[in-house]
């Protein structure tokens, strides 16, 4: 399905184009790709079709049509993968940083999806389709850590029905940037989309979906802690959404917080997750160490 974008063109933005103003608004969409769309009549100005120089008002309502991406096909690669258990149903992977999941735009190669398919062929759940096959659940692309994957379709319903009911277990170790009062605390707000950066989550109230995210501090630093965090649900970008929301953004999330110097992307780690295989419905557990350039962080900032 596509989506629906509407935006209310305020004072300081009457007279601009609305090509521009499109594009500096919905940070998905370049001049050229809005202009496209307003020619193919997915682009009004109060319910009515424009022309790509239509100058904007005071109060008119923007609705944008944003198509979904079209598909493509992934194809297998010869990528080293740290597997940490594999059987015929599952395989538990610990993805380094810096490691797209899957295919997207910008990311077409290199991705774990790649490395995958070339080291499972065909053995892989089709529920998510081509671009995301056996794709339970994902981490971003500058998170490290574990994540599973199913071999077949039984298996792929088995684990996300667990991750809908909540029993599927999922902690994280991160670094905070500021001082925690409490030494634990949840934090329950609401997630969904940001209404102008279309990259971005946020906590609101507006198309969002409840999001809870336990959270231990396990040492505090002059400015910095290290925290263990466990998900209730599991949102996209939750933990650095709602640390953020705290004022405690991820050390070097350049999205939600501010660059950290030496450091390619927010200091977060997938270190443990647990789950009822959907074979043999025994519970199963696993634990990655903490990577080289988390322990590398934990090292600078405790001789500061």
């Amino acid at each position: 399905m596509s989506e629906i974008v509407r935006l209310t063109v305020s004072e300081n933005d009457s007279g601009s184009r609305i090509d521009k103003y499109i594009s500096d608004n919905i940070a998905e969409l370049t001049r050229s790709a809005v202009q496209l769309l307003v020619s193919k009549g997915q682009i009004l100005a109060n319910e009515k079709s424009v022309s790509k120089n239509y100058k904007l008002r005071s109060g008119d309502i923007i609705t944008v049509e944003i198509p979904d991406p079209e598909p493509v096909d992934a194809i297998p690669e010869n990528i080293p993968l740290d597997i940490v258990y594999e059987d015929n149903d599952l395989l538990v992977v610990n993805k380094p940083k810096d490691m797209v999941v899957h295919p997207a735009h910008g990311n077409y190669t290199g991705t774990l999806v790649n490395a995958l398919l070339y080291h499972c062929g065909e053995s892989l759940s089709g529920i998510n389709g081509v671009i995301r096959p056996g794709i339970v659940h994902r981490i971003d692309k500058n998170t490290s850590g574990l994540l599973i994957v199913a071999k077949n379709d039984r298996a792929h319903l088995h684990l996300a029905e667990q991750i809908r009911e909540h029993s599927f277990t999922r902690e994280y170790e991160a670094i905070a940037t500021g001082s925690f009062r409490d030494t634990e605390g949840t934090i329950d707000a609401p997630i969904g989309r940001h209404r102008t950066d279309r990259k971005k989550m946020c906590v609101t109230a507006e198309n969002s979906r409840n999001a809870v995210t336990h959270y231990t501090v396990l040492k505090q630093y002059g400015g910095f802690a290290h925290l263990r965090l466990r998900l209730e649900t599991g949102r996209t970008h939750q933990i650095r959404v709602h640390l953020a929301y705290i004022g405690h953004p991820v050390l070097g999330d350049d999205v939600y917080g501010k660059p950290y110097k030496g450091l390619n992307g927010q200091c977060l780690h997938a270190r443990k997750i647990g789950f009822i295989h959907p074979a043999t419905e025994e519970y199963m557990e696993f634990t990655s160490e903490l990577p080289e350039y988390f322990t590398d962080v934990l090292r600078k900032i405790e001789k500061m």
